[in-house]
């Protein structure tokens, strides 16, 4: 355990972002999941509904810092290419 007052508060406040970070992660796993699990139905408009939750779900994570831009787009062109093969 850390002695020195600043190294106490970084400890707390890398808990504190790290929990922030997970849980967004986590909410754009689960709108990806969504996507995909519509595009197996081949339900059109509930994967289209699905993308474009997830599309901000992943932009909001990458404009908080939780996911590089390139990451994102990476996800979000691979969640439109998905979609685009079930047409």
């Amino acid at each position: 355990m850390a002695n020195i007052k600043s190294a106490k508060k970084r400890i707390l406040v890398n808990r504190t972002k790290m929990e922030r970070n997970k849980a967004i992660k986590s909410g754009v796993k689960t709108a990806i999941k969504k996507v995909y699990a519509a595009i197996e139905a081949n339900d059109k408009e509930a994967a289209k509904a699905a993308l474009l939750g997830a599309t901000s779900a992943i932009d909001k994570a990458a404009n908080k810092g939780v996911f590089h831009k390139n990451t994102a787009s990476r996800k979000i062109s691979r969640l439109n290419l998905a979609l685009n093969k079930m047409a």
